[in-house]
């Protein structure tokens, strides 16, 4: 199911409450900064796999930051 965003889509679904809920905060954070572009729970655990893939490569100096 498509969801007008993020937001709506954690009010709506209760898996990808859980799912979201179950990552780490600097996560959940970083993904409500991308709000508009989460409409299904595919999307979400895509783009939640690509900030964490992102954050470790910043964390070791091989990126730049920006996302």
């Amino acid at each position: 199911m498509r969801y007008r965003d993020l937001h709506e889509l954690i009010q709506g679904s209760q898996s990808s409450r859980a799912f979201f809920l179950s990552l780490p905060v600097e996560i959940q954070c970083k993904l409500h900064e991308h709000n508009a572009y989460v409409h299904s729970a595919a999307e979400l655990r895509s783009r939640a796999a690509a900030l964490q893939s992102w954050m470790r490569l910043t964390s070791l100096g091989g990126w730049d930051g920006r996302f």
